[in-house]
């Protein structure tokens, strides 16, 4: 989208001036004719450059994000407002003046253009796959094929809070560990800088023999304070070539793999991935997608690679004839032997859809209490690890200072 300033003259006389976003001057013009505008002569119409300091939110993504909580309004709102009976331009005109969020408005101004020109919400929606995912755009599809489309609406919207609560679950389940590991890293740097420097020098002129646990601690201090930078740019650098490694098919497969092997963190990640199939597949299901398409989409959602490889043979399974339960009862490594039974009776019943959502909230609700139950198993495991650190610094140190009364 761009932002034009134009300057026009109505057949009265009267000069008009104002400014309008569109994606370009084409559209500009069809805007103003849709719009019924007296422009009887167009002066001049000239681009808006924003300057880098001026406009970061142009060049800074973060600051002007759409979240996924704006994403599940968005879903939400037009579903009520189109079974209260507004049109789409008109709920989308409304949602426009009610958001906040420069660029969900641009997003929506853009697909009310779109509306307006003839085509579906979900063409409009395809324009912007960065911000409405594959799951949404063919929920919204189906739902315009079936004449459901409100209702299709309110269920994306159940599904991506859903997955959204279980994303926040496990980060929140993580963040109290994440605090005292990153504590305990602050503190040792602390330490290595201000207080082991004092301790050295003094073993230094009293000339002690150090055990190798003290020699350890004292190269540590020497590498922090004499070459801090160096041992920083270290540091970035094999952060980044982790991050390069771990984006690599080699590293998923490792990386991967060790997730779903670590005990209790594995459990929650096999019941995650599970909870989101099951909601996926149910979502698309129910609201008409039909089912390689919905197994395709599912595919994207789940991030662990293991899991897309048994997606992506239930695909295979499904094209030639064959029941998708079948794939799943013969991966039970990865997902729950209920999820495939589950899966079966929904496949002889016709309701495969309804079983799946059932599947879902079972497992998400084991989920939830397995996070809450996380922090008291992973706390003596902590507790541990730092009396570890601590008694590891103290007998460094202590050792050496008993050499010292003996000297003395």
């Amino acid at each position: 989208m761009s932002h034009f300033i134009y300057k026009t003259r109505k057949n009265n006389g009267e000069i008009v001036k104002g400014e309008q976003d569109a994606a370009d001057r084409y559209e500009l013009y069809k805007m103003w004719k849709q719009s019924g505008e007296d422009v009887g002569e167009i002066i001049n119409v000239k681009e808006k450059k924003f300057s880098r300091f001026k406009d970061l939110s142009f060049s800074l993504p973060s600051l002007h994000s759409i979240k996924t909580h704006e994403k599940i309004t968005f879903a939400r709102s037009l579903g009520s407002m189109i079974t209260a009976g507004l049109s789409m331009s008109r709920a989308l005109t409304v949602m426009e003046r009610q958001t906040k969020n420069k660029e969900l408005k641009k997003i929506l101004i853009a697909l009310e253009t779109s509306i307006n020109e003839g085509k579906t919400l979900s063409e409009a929606m395809g324009n912007f796959k960065k911000v409405f995912s594959p799951i949404f755009i063919s929920m919204v599809a189906a739902g315009e094929q079936s004449g459901t489309l409100a209702e299709s609406l309110k269920i994306v919207a159940l599904q991506m809070d859903k997955s959204y609560s279980l994303q926040r679950r496990v980060k929140g389940a993580m963040m109290y560990p994440s605090i005292i590991l990153g504590a305990m890293i602050i503190i040792a740097i602390l330490m290595l800088t201000f207080i082991v420097p004092t301790l050295m020098k003094t073993f230094t002129e009293m000339n002690l023999s150090l055990p190798a646990s003290t020699k350890f601690v004292l190269w540590s201090s020497s590498m922090v304070i004499e070459h801090g930078i160096l041992v920083f740019l270290v540091f970035v650098l094999l952060v980044v070539v982790y991050i390069l490694w771990s984006k690599s098919n080699g590293g998923k497969k490792i990386i991967h793999y060790a997730i779903l092997k670590i005990p209790v963190i594995g459990e929650i990640v096999k019941e995650v991935n599970s909870a989101r199939t099951a909601r996926t597949l149910s979502s698309l299901l129910t609201s008409g997608v039909d089912m390689v398409e919905s197994v395709r989409i599912t595919k994207d959602v789940v991030q662990n690679m293991y899991y897309k490889a048994v997606l992506e043979k239930a695909e295979g399974t499904i094209t030639k004839g064959e029941p998708i339960s079948k794939i799943f009862i013969e991966n039970t490594k990865l997902y729950p032997i209920f999820l495939g039974e589950m899966m079966s009776v929904g496949e002889e019943t016709g309701k495969i859809g309804e079983m799946l959502m059932g599947v879902a909230v079972f497992y998400e609700d084991d989920v939830e209490q397995r996070t809450k139950d996380m922090s008291t198993i992973i706390e003596p495991f902590l507790m541990v690890i730092i009396g570890a650190a601590v008694g590891f610094f103290a007998i460094s140190m202590i050792s050496p200072m008993y050499s010292l009364v003996n000297v003395i």
